[in-house]
């Protein structure tokens, strides 16, 4: 049986180094928009207020919005919509996080669309997007940037929904690592693991491919050694550009390949406990490496070596010691390492458990299948 074919969707111009932003607007500019539409966070207006003011400078209106400050739910986005919808902005644009970029792809899609959004969530059945979509990641995690994908909060449920679509990839993306100077250090950690986490489960997937291999490593290699400098020196320009590029590289893992049981495993987290996405899966990764060695422990004796580990006398002694070196780095970027220390009841175990075997669509990329009884026991062992 011939394994799926290999489909990756690179946006239609990257552009990757300190101080682009300001190019980007020459860019959105040669397409002569009317309106352009931006959304992204308060922090970052400071920053971005050169950029913005090319706009109205060239007689081009400009709409902005500071709404999505934690991660959106579906009610969040037809809130947004009903501003945005008369606006009928020609360009949208995200500059942000993870759930900012992931807002901006889903306006961009939604604008002149027949569909309703609960007719596209889930894989593929999202038919096109009309507008041109540019976005700017200013913190170094999601990797939504160069990603399919867009994560919403279901309000009928309180689940993560995803909707992944080649449509959700932007026209242009500007990667520029400045923007994350101003990030603070938990939020730099969490999200630093969150794009490592990305990589390592692209590498170490049941359905993993060379060529996303290729990235996966150097994304892992990447973060592993600059991400607590990053985190301990936010100012150090040099760690947090290698920290994007990490970022960047684990975003191209996730429409190919995807992620897998971290990922399926902290979102009942994010979902009943509202932890961060990026802290929830740092939280379990160290315990769902443990689980899966048995059943790809040449791939995880890789990852430790990506990871900066020696070469032990075994691949199954070198994989343990890139556990070892996760906990390592958790350890020095100072967040919680356990479910205990983020107030996590030991009594919500079942619950988390079952919702998490609903996310069959990463556990199904797992290499080792996890049923509930072994969630249950994963969740146990990352308690304290």
């Amino acid at each position: 049986m011939l394994a799926d074919p290999l489909k990756i969707f690179f946006p239609g111009k990257l552009v990757f180094g300190n101080g682009t932003l300001l190019q980007l607007a020459d860019d959105i500019l040669q397409l002569k928009p009317s309106r352009v539409f931006i959304v992204t966070i308060d922090p970052l207006k400071t920053a971005i207020d050169p950029f913005v003011k090319r706009f109205p400078d060239n007689k081009i209106g400009v709409l902005l919005d500071t709404s999505i400050v934690q991660e959106p739910s579906f009610s969040d986005f037809e809130k947004l919509m009903q501003r945005v919808a008369p606006y009928d902005p020609d360009v949208v644009i995200g500059i942000g996080g993870g759930s900012v970029l992931d807002i901006a792809k889903l306006v961009a899609a939604q604008l002149e669309n027949k569909q309703q959004l609960k007719d596209y969530a889930g894989i593929g059945l999202l038919k096109g997007r009309k507008r041109k979509l540019v976005c700017v990641p200013a913190t170094s995690g999601t990797g939504s940037e160069v990603s399919p994908n867009a994560i919403l909060v279901d309000d009928a449920d309180g689940q993560k929904k995803g909707i992944i679509s080649p449509y959700l990839v932007p026209d242009i993306v500007y990667v520029d690592p400045l923007l994350t100077i101003s990030v603070p250090p938990s939020i730099t950690a969490a999200t630093g693991l969150d794009a490592l986490t990305h990589c390592l489960e692209a590498y170490t997937n049941k359905f993993s491919q060379p060529f996303i291999d290729m990235y996966a490593y150097e994304g892992m290699r990447l973060i592993a050694s600059n991400i607590v400098t990053a985190v301990m020196d936010g100012k150090n320009a040099a760690a947090r550009e290698k920290v994007a590029m990490g970022s960047l590289l684990g975003g191209f893992c996730l429409g190919p390949v995807n992620t897998a049981g971290v990922h399926a495993l902290s979102y009942p987290l994010g979902s009943m406990f509202h932890l961060a996405h990026g802290l929830s899966n740092a939280l379990l990764l160290p315990y769902v490496m443990e689980y899966n060695i048995p059943a790809a422990v040449k791939k995880y004796a890789d990852v430790a070596i990506a990871l900066g580990c020696e070469r032990q006398n075994s691949d199954e002694a070198t994989a343990k010691a890139g556990v070892q070196k996760i906990r390592e780095l958790i350890r020095g970027c100072g967040i919680p390492a356990t479910l205990q220390e983020v107030n996590v009841p030991a009594s919500a175990i079942p619950q988390m458990a079952a919702d998490a075997m609903k996310i069959q669509r990463l556990l199904k990329n797992n290499p080792r299948l996890i049923e509930e009884k072994d969630a249950v026991d994963i969740y146990k062992a990352a308690y304290s």
